[in-house]
């Protein structure tokens, strides 16, 4: 059973929440929606045996607040009014189980694949196209950024009405909230461009949106890069990251979970094998590429796996290379994602203050009781960083497609159920 001295399971706040706990649930994409983007019953059973395992926090998979930033077929939105059922029946479902569930607003800017997002066109900060996908945004005008503020805050509103307990912006990985941070993408000259503080204004803006119509006791949260990781490219550092988290802060937000890269970036994010996840990603999403990249990834994908597989090895905590600078600077709890999968892990790196929380993806994904298993000291199904899952999103639902894997996580959830538990 677990320690009670654990600084892993002491209370946290955020905002006026309090947590019994400090490892979460972080977002990924379920792939489980309707195309329309309505929730459906596989979205609660993806969620519920996680808040059944103890998890304190859940965030959900990016969520969309407009058409226009839809990246996947299968991606919840909260674009309308007619989300606000299907999304309050999951949150209920998650409730009952004792978890608090934050919903992750996001819009996807540049980085798209039109065709398969079924969309017409990209929006961004500028017209810079993406590598990996070859798609080239249109800028926004400052009006449609003041319409997506507003879309921003209608959002939050409807997800505080489905029950949410808070919503965090998903405002890294080079999503638009973060292509308008990083010079690399943002190269206007108007309000929103140029110095860091033009380039927060319209996370900033989104943030007063939110509490001017929610009121500062609705959390608030963003996730954000500790690095952009853009060899070569005018991406962020840390040191501007930080600078930019502060601004972020004095703007209301009540904590920061810390990840790193953009899509162009390649797997910094992920980290692990890339074997089954490049392959799954060519009978997916990347089927719709435009013709020459996609048989350029098709040709070359053996070199893509050597070196990923080289540059991306797996090991814990690695965003812990960027938190402790957020850390000093920041009153509000800093959040590490980052390939987290033992006890012993977590604990060092709460206690040499490097972050105030953990949250993990994959490790759910193989174990949706992955929180109770750590607490309670307990085996479960151990996620082995294969990536085949990261392959599928987007186009096949979140799951362990690792057979070994998938198999004890099907073979525990079989117990549990017989069991009455």
């Amino acid at each position: 059973m677990s320690a009670p001295g654990s600084v892993l399971f002491k209370p946290i706040g955020i905002g006026r929440l309090v947590l019994p706990g400090r490892l979460f649930k972080t977002a990924t994409a379920e792939t489980r929606g309707t195309a329309d983007g309505l929730a459906t019953d596989a979205v609660v059973d993806f969620y519920v045996p996680i808040a059944r395992g103890g998890t304190p926090l859940i965030i959900t998979g990016n969520i969309y607040v407009s058409r226009d930033g839809k990246s996947a077929p299968l991606q919840l939105g909260v674009d309308d009014d007619d989300k606000i059922a299907g999304l309050a029946k999951v949150v209920d479902a998650v409730h009952a189980q004792g978890a608090k569930f934050f919903a992750q607003l996001n819009h996807c800017g540049r980085q798209v694949i039109p065709r398969f997002a079924q969309s017409p066109e990209a929006f961004s900060a500028s017209d810079v196209k993406d590598l990996l996908t070859g798609t080239r945004p249109l800028p926004l005008t400052p009006a449609q950024i003041q319409r997506l503020v507003g879309q921003f805050a209608d959002a939050a509103e409807r997800c505080q009405r489905a029950g949410f307990d808070g919503v965090q912006l998903h405002s890294a990985n080079g999503y638009l909230l973060s292509q308008f941070l990083t010079p690399y993408t943002n190269r206007r000259s108007d309000q929103y461009g140029g110095s860091l503080e033009n380039r927060t204004r319209f996370i900033r803006e989104i943030i007063q949106a939110i509490r001017t119509r929610l009121g500062p006791g609705f959390p608030v949260i963003v996730k954000m890069n500790g690095s952009d990781w853009l060899p070569l490219r005018d991406g962020l550092k840390t040191g501007e990251l930080v600078e930019a988290a502060v601004m972020l802060q004095q703007a209301g937000i009540d904590a920061v979970e810390i990840s790193v890269g953009h899509y162009e970036s390649g797997f910094p994010m992920v980290r692990g094998t890339f074997d089954l996840c490049l392959r799954n990603m060519l009978e997916g999403s990347m089927r719709y590429l435009p013709p020459l990249r996609r048989t350029l990834l098709r040709v070359f994908r053996p070199l893509v796996t050597l070196a990923s597989n080289l540059l991306w090895k797996g090991r814990q905590g690695y965003n812990l290379d960027y938190t402790p600078q957020f850390k000093q600077r920041l009153a509000i709890p800093v959040i590490c994602v980052g390939g987290f999968r033992t006890r012993e892990a977590m604990e060092a790196a709460i206690s040499a203050g490097k972050c105030d929380a953990v949250s993990a993806g994959r490790a759910f994904i193989a174990d949706p009781y992955f929180y109770r298993h750590i607490r309670d000291q307990q085996p479960g199904p151990l996620c082995v960083d294969c990536n085949a899952c990261v392959g599928h999103l987007g186009a096949q639902p979140a799951e362990c497609y690792h057979p070994l894997v998938k198999a004890e996580k099907d073979a525990m959830l079989a117990r549990e159920t017989l069991s009455g538990t």
